[in-house]
């Protein structure tokens, strides 16, 4: 690592593949330096994990689930129930015959919403859960 004017500056390795992919989207979004695109690819890196840390939080669980689960959606249900200090709203949406989507509105402590993602995670049925959550201001 090297220390520059304010900064510091290191070599990134990438795959052919992942470069190809960060040079069409540079050039469809008009970011003319690597170095630029890195830096912003950072900040949303932090800006989307910092949550995991403490504080208070605020943002959106997105959950898509199996329905033809048996029982899944009474588990989900009895999750939010569980978790009614920190849920703002929900959203449910039928995306097929057999996959739901949940966004949960969430506002809280981030140790609480770590505890309901990773409920939310061990439903049986759940196919995937995505956490967008940034700390409240």
């Amino acid at each position: 690592m090297n220390k520059k004017a304010g900064g510091v500056k290191f070599g990134v390795y990438l795959s052919e593949e992942l470069d190809k992919g960060l040079r069409e989207c540079m050039k469809s979004l008009g970011i003319r330096s690597r170095s630029r695109a890195i830096q912003e690819a950072i900040q949303l890196f932090i800006a989307e994990n910092k949550w995991r840390l403490k504080g208070k939080v605020s943002g959106v669980i997105g959950v898509i689930y199996n329905h033809d689960v048996h029982g899944v959606d009474e588990k989900l249900t009895d999750i939010q129930h569980e978790y009614i200090e920190v849920i703002v709203a929900t959203l449910h949406v039928h995306l097929t015959k057999e996959k739901c989507m949940l966004a949960i509105l969430v506002r809280g402590d981030s140790p609480i919403i770590r505890e309901l993602v990773r409920k939310i995670n061990s439903v049986k049925g759940v196919l995937f859960v995505r956490p967008l959550l940034l700390e409240a201001i």
